[in-house]
């Protein structure tokens, strides 16, 4: 008994503490990478539409952070501090603020691959497009993601006991309770439909970047007669950086699934839907230290801010 009671308390622990890891780099890292693009707006005063997704995709995840952040914190101290008000709320800003990231993530995608079209091309059309269209764009595509997925705030209960007619969604007191198999198996042909849509829109910008990029290094490798490519440009750095987020993302995305798909088999058990949890905010956390990596810009306002700190 005392052997199974240490267990139970070894795998709780543990589970908290890979929830405040993950929650103290996401913000650490999202807040640099946004405060970056606040600091290079006020010193140049414009905005580019790439950062501003970029920036607003911090901000999103800085947000989702903190709800992970106090989720951690129920877990923690093991209080019962949830109704149903909050559940709904916990659940509906998560899905805000998940249907946002994964939006902004798509229209990057995009406009990166309408920036490195060629002139020639159908895409050259939507070039130079203001920060105040994208966001346009972006709100829409929100839209469209929310009005499949506003199902899961409205079935949500804070229920003290688990039965067969709920999910574990959040923790263990706040659930979503199952819809009728009419509804239920109509917002999952809604939600395939919807992902499909957005993921689609991503493949189809990767492929068409890359096509785009090897073409170049093909006639890049025929001018020169050389099998040594010259240095690359700012935007083909940058398109690079886009696709290792894609891939990010699509491999997060996955993993979420799986661990969705295969939830049955956890049994109830806490720890298997918190660890789930923690993948589905997983690119949330990565995702801001691949964009700081990649970013030189940001790597040299690193180094110099520490040095002034260092100085003082």
């Amino acid at each position: 008994m005392n052997l199974i009671l240490f267990r139970v308390t070894f795998r709780s622990i543990c589970t908290i503490n890979a929830f405040f890891s993950e929650v103290g780099l996401g913000i650490s890292a999202n807040s640099i990478l946004l405060l970056f693009h606040i600091f290079t707006f006020l010193l140049h005063n414009r905005l580019k539409p790439t950062d501003l997704i970029i920036g607003l995709l911090a901000l999103v995840h800085i947000g989702m952070m903190t709800i992970l952040g106090y989720i951690a914190t129920d877990v923690a101290l093991s209080q019962d501090f949830w109704d149903d008000i909050k559940c709904k709320l916990v659940i509906y800003f998560h899905r805000f603020l998940r249907g946002f990231s994964i939006c902004a993530t798509c229209l990057l995608s995009v406009h990166q691959a309408i920036t490195l079209s060629p002139r020639s091309s159908c895409l050259a059309k939507f070039k130079h497009k203001s920060p105040q269209q994208t966001l346009c764009v972006l709100v829409f595509l929100w839209a469209f993601y929310m009005s499949l997925s506003a199902h899961f705030s409205l079935s949500s209960n804070a229920i003290p006991n688990v039965t067969s007619n709920v999910i574990v969604f959040i923790t263990e007191p706040c659930k979503i309770v199952q819809m009728s198999y009419f509804f239920r198996h109509l917002f999952s042909v809604l939600g395939v439909f919807r992902d499909v849509f957005l993921i689609g829109l991503m493949a189809l910008s990767s492929g068409y970047m890359v096509a785009l990029l090897c073409r170049h290094r093909r006639h890049v490798q025929h001018l020169h007669n050389t099998r040594l490519s010259p240095k690359a440009s700012p935007v083909q750095r940058a398109t690079w950086t886009i696709l290792l987020l894609m891939s990010l993302f699509v491999l997060m995305y996955c993993l979420d699934n799986i661990f969705s798909s295969s939830r049955t088999t956890g049994n109830n058990d806490p720890v298997y839907y918190h660890i789930h949890m923690m993948v589905a905010n997983g690119y949330a956390t990565t995702s801001p230290m691949l964009l700081i990596c990649t970013e030189k810009q940001i790597i040299n306002f690193l180094k110099s801010l520490w040095v002034k700190i260092a100085h003082t």
